[in-house]
């Protein structure tokens, strides 16, 4: 049996990880040579703590704030593009409370998946890549956002995940070397992390070893279906027959599945990072910084830093505003961290794939029985991955899934 997979980032490796694993003969195709994707320049952070969607009340209130700050951590392009607009009407009518509610369930258990994933992964031969059980610390220096996360927390623990809310004193004592000026801080402990750039040439190479096939450096042009099936997937390199075709081409999800017949409604978010290799003050858990939406995370002996989500078209300007954002909010947490602003050349951006209810789509569409969706993982990529992999496979073998993926659906906007 032949899978072809467009899409070599984290969601398509991890696909491909769990269809060979499964006896399917791989075959991975990607118009990049592999070196630049999402989940290189993420934060490696593994989020079970993430059940609450992008889009959520009080966002669009928010959002349209942010809209009118250069260094904001959330902006839409205003545009008359009709994609955009039918995206935002979409993304306005999914942030209610109900459908908030309904997301934490099926965001909590794919999360949790993937950890579980993460860690079988983490013991196998060839497979070294910094994972850590610390947790991440959503830290919190108003009264309004500690409210806002105490109440979330008792939501997370309601839910049976691993939680602690930490006065200052509590916190500090966690990060006994770095100056804190925080109210506190909630302790996600069922969170984890890894390094990002030892993970995913790890997976190329073990996939490579054990018969994957890559082409790299060619897009793809066509799809060819008959009869409510996928047949052939057409690239520059050449043509690939295939019983099952999995779609995990990220942010180009729309492009690609279109080719097939299908429409997914997805916007890029791009997002920034950078790394310091040597950091002189280096925290012991990763962190996110509530007020100003920036995540950090000590891995491997680096410090990454990294935030914002511009919606809008593809596009390869760097904002160095948005980059000033994140380094300005840094030292009004950690006042004993002195964050130069990093050099144009080693910021890092990437396009998240986002849906506009915040899910990925991870199932077969209707109208192309051997066509399976897995995309639209916005900020949570990595931490998805293996599940999402995992539930591919399960979804081309038509075997019994690990959990429930209805909320997922790809062709719930149809």
């Amino acid at each position: 049996m032949k899978a072809v997979i467009i899409g070599g980032g984290i969601i398509g490796l991890s696909a491909a990880y769990y269809l060979q694993k499964s006896g399917w003969s791989v075959t991975v195709l990607d118009q990049t040579d592999l070196g630049d994707s999402c989940s290189y320049g993420n934060l490696g952070m593994i989020v079970p703590s993430h059940f609450v969607p992008l889009a959520a009340p009080g966002m669009i209130t928010q959002g349209i704030k942010w809209m009118f700050n250069s260094r904001s951590p959330f902006y839409v392009k205003p545009s008359l593009n009709p994609e955009l607009i039918s995206w935002g009407l979409k993304f306005i009518k999914s942030a209610t409370q109900q459908k908030v509610d309904s997301a934490a369930v099926p965001l909590r258990d794919i999360n949790l998946l993937s950890k579980h994933l993460y860690g079988e992964l983490s013991t196998q031969p060839g497979y070294d890549f910094a994972l850590e059980n610390k947790g991440i610390l959503m830290y919190y220096k108003t009264e309004k956002f500690a409210e806002e996360e105490t109440h979330l927390a008792e939501k997370a623990q309601s839910l049976g995940l691993d939680v602690a809310v930490l006065n200052q004193q509590e916190v500090q004592a966690l990060e006994p070397t770095t100056k804190l000026d925080v109210l506190g801080a909630v302790h996600y402990r069922c969170d984890a992390h890894l390094y990002p750039n030892k993970l995913i040439p790890q997976l190329i190479l073990d996939l490579k070893n054990k018969g994957v096939q890559f082409q790299t450096g060619s897009a793809v042009q066509k799809i060819i279906t008959a009869g409510g099936r996928v047949k052939k997937v057409v690239t520059e390199a050449g043509d690939y027959d295939c019983d099952v075709a999995v779609v995990a081409g990220g942010s180009w999800l729309p492009r690609i599945t279109k080719m097939a017949g299908v429409h997914v409604p997805l916007m890029p978010g791009k997002g920034y990072s950078f790394t310091q290799d040597n950091p002189t003050h280096k925290l012991e858990v990763p962190a996110i910084l509530c007020e100003a939406r920036v995540a950090i995370t000590p891995m491997n002996g680096h410090m990454r830093y990294g935030g914002t989500m511009e919606i809008a078209p593809v596009n390869q300007t760097i904002n160095m505003k948005r980059v000033e954002g994140i380094v300005q909010s840094v030292p009004k947490y950690f006042p004993s961290i002195d964050l130069a602003m990093p050099a144009e050349k080693d910021i890092w951006f990437g396009f998240r794939p986002c849906t506009p209810d915040g899910l990925p789509y991870i199932g077969i569409s209707k109208k192309v029985n051997n066509l399976v969706i897995a995309g639209g993982h916005a900020m949570s990529g990595l931490s998805l991955g293996p599940a999402t992999g995992k539930l591919v496979a399960e979804l081309a073998g038509q075997e019994k899934l690990s959990m429930d993926i209805q909320a997922f659906s790809p062709d719930r906007f149809a």
